[in-house]
């Protein structure tokens, strides 16, 4: 059945579950719900048929508050028929073109993502599974998710741990006030420690290094991590990180011709940064 397009009423939308990129009513929101006062809705949204009558947002959900904000009961809607992994495929990769997405955000993403990419393609002959889900016949799911975002396998692997913290440890890292890759390293606690950690960084009024991130994990996987052990490692003065970027090959891999060599992307990367520096002394003695 192709597509259709129509007018519907905002109070027959549902939006869709567990819905993970948040609608914030900010600045931008309030500029867009000005927006549509002047304008209407120039792009529709997409809904599915639910079968009580009603339409499930698939993408739009943010057009859709905006029109509510606005006092506008009507939107325009394009109308796909489509199973329940097609439609959570649909809302993930329409949304992830935004801007500013939140790590917590694009971490329930890639999982419901890579979740239904997995039904989808049903379950395989062997009993052979990987820490994020089976391996199938064809492209793996998280090959899929990996091609479609344009981050590495590892690096939707991480994300997707992100999914295992606690919720206020979720919001720290939405904050800023954990970084990324510590954060991976914590999902790997237990629930009761992971709320252990939230209380020591209450009472310490400090948040764990990657190097003091390591260690909880590895004092968890040898069942030594307790109020003792966890206090003695987040009370000890953080040590400087290390003075250095490190790229992963497969990260940069897309930019080079596949015979291209680790040594060769370096060289590469460092001519390719003086050729800049000097167009830009260029530039900067032109003006």
């Amino acid at each position: 059945m192709s597509d259709t397009i129509e007018i519907l009423k905002i109070q027959d939308l549902e939006p869709f579950p567990d819905h993970p990129f948040q609608v914030r009513e900010d600045d931008a929101m309030k500029e867009t719900a000005e927006s549509v006062k002047t304008y209407g809705i120039l792009t529709p949204i997409l809904v599915r048929p639910l079968e009580n009558g009603h339409y499930q947002i698939v993408s739009g959900h943010r057009r859709t508050k905006a029109c509510e904000l606005a006092g506008v009961e009507e939107i325009p809607a394009i109308i796909r028929e489509m199973d329940y992994d097609s439609a959570v495929i649909a809302m993930v990769d329409s949304n992830l073109q935004r801007e500013e997405i939140l790590p917590s955000e694009r971490a329930a993403a890639y999982r419901m993502k890579l979740e239904a990419l997995q039904r989808k393609v049903g379950r395989p002959s062997t009993e052979k599974c990987t820490q994020l889900g089976y391996i199938f016949s064809g492209k793996r799911g998280l090959e899929i998710v990996a091609n479609d975002t344009g981050d590495s396998k590892s690096q939707v692997q991480r994300y997707i741990r992100l999914t295992e913290l606690n919720p206020q440890l979720q919001q720290m890292v939405d904050d800023k006030k954990i970084g990324f890759t510590p954060a991976v390293e914590i999902s790997y606690l237990k629930p009761d420690e992971q709320q252990l950690l939230i209380d020591t960084i209450e009472s310490e009024q400090a948040t764990p290094s990657l190097s003091q991130a390591k260690r909880m994990k590895e004092m968890s996987k040898e069942g030594r991590l307790n109020d003792d052990t966890m206090l003695a490692v987040m009370s000890e003065q953080k040590k400087p990180e290390e003075d250095k970027i490190v790229i992963p090959c497969e990260a940069i891999a897309k930019y080079f011709p596949r015979s291209t060599t680790p040594h060769q992307m370096e060289r590469m990367i460092y001519k390719l940064l003086s050729d800049w520096q000097k167009k830009k002394q260029r530039q900067h003695g032109a003006r």
